[in-house]
């Protein structure tokens, strides 16, 4: 992270819960989670809660996915529509990458829909697949195929365990280089449900 990067708005909206932090350095300053249609509301709320202004955040951290197509591109357009207005750089984190750092050692499983699940290497495969044995698994992939994931000795948290949300507040640890938020690109892992049905 560059080091005359001070206010960072951080948020994350692959998955059904959306999160959303504002950090000074690395002093978390507020951090919320709801859904990811109500996301400029959380920066709003995040704003004022640090007495901030929207020309004080000095730079933007989004989660890329995989995850929701729709609820990944609502992440994306907010955050270009955010740095075009304020001349702000950003920076793209994968949303695997971020549930892992919220719990050491974890395997994330993202819900993909469809019977399947993201998991690192951003395949989506079928839960049977997961190499889970003896792993703790953590996201809603993992709470939504607890069952399957269980049988093939996975470790899960209890469902309202924070560790099955990607948090935003840890976004800028894990950012590598900032530069044009236009340039981030979303980590999809395979073609949304539109281009199934295509001709």
């Amino acid at each position: 992270m560059q080091n005359d990067v001070l206010l960072i708005l951080a948020f994350d909206t692959a998955t059904d819960v959306a999160s959303s932090a504002l950090l000074d350095d690395d002093e978390v300053l507020g951090e919320r989670w709801s859904t990811p249609r109500t996301l400029l509301e959380d920066v709003d709320a995040l704003l004022r809660q640090a007495s901030a202004r929207p020309t004080d955040v000095e730079a933007l951290v989004v989660g890329t996915g995989p995850g929701s197509f729709t609820s990944t591109r609502i992440g994306l357009a907010a955050a270009r529509g955010l740095a075009l207005a304020l001349g702000i750089d950003g920076a793209g984190v994968s949303t695997l990458a971020a549930l892992a750092a919220g719990a050491e050692g974890a395997l994330p499983v993202i819900d993909a829909r469809r019977g399947e699940v993201f998991v690192p290497g951003v395949a989506a495969v079928a839960p049977e697949d997961v190499a889970a044995s003896g792993r703790l698994c953590v996201g809603d992939g993992a709470v939504r195929y607890r069952e399957v994931l269980e049988t093939r000795g996975a470790v899960i948290p209890p469902d309202d365990d924070p560790r099955h949300r990607p948090r935003a507040a840890l976004h800028p640890r894990l950012a590598t280089a900032f530069g044009p938020v236009d340039a981030i690109e979303p980590i999809y892992a395979r073609a949304p449900d539109a281009e199934q049905w295509r001709p």
